[in-house]
């Protein structure tokens, strides 16, 4: 029985050792290492499941891809002089998730569009990128 190319991707995409997707992605990592921390692309890298989370293919919305820092938070050390054990500068969480970080940075880059989801499209060992899908408020009318 044919599946659908949704189902296709999401597979490919779980399995990522054995399909064609790793080595792809570590190609696109190092131009995504280059570009700049938000940039709006033209396609979702993951259409599955930006389309699960109210992307369409149509005017007035958009794919924006952010690079996170990945990592806990990092307190500068204090100045003065103090042992060792309570200076609070390691181990210390972030209050938000990466994912809203991300969501807060696009939303601060193109003011204008309205965040409607995100999703977690690639890691490695120092960034983590996440695409958000935005929509135009003037062009996309919420449906009643």
């Amino acid at each position: 029985m044919p599946t659908s190319l949704y189902k296709e991707l999401a597979e490919a995409w779980k399995e990522l050792a054995d399909s064609y997707l790793e080595s792809l992605m570590r190609g696109r990592l190092i131009e995504w290492r280059r570009e700049p921390a938000v940039r709006r692309v033209e396609t979702p890298t993951k259409l599955h499941t930006a389309r699960k989370l109210g992307f369409k293919a149509k005017k007035g919305f958009v794919i924006v891809r952010v690079r996170v820092r990945s990592g806990s938070r990092g307190r500068p050390r204090p100045k003065s002089g103090r042992r060792p054990k309570t200076l609070g500068a390691r181990k210390i969480r972030r209050a938000k998730s990466r994912q809203l970080i991300a969501e807060e940075r696009a939303a601060r880059k193109y003011p204008n569009l309205k965040v409607i989801n995100s999703y977690m499209v690639w890691r490695d060992g120092v960034h983590e990128w996440i695409e958000v899908v935005m929509a135009d408020p003037e062009i996309v009318k919420p449906v009643r």
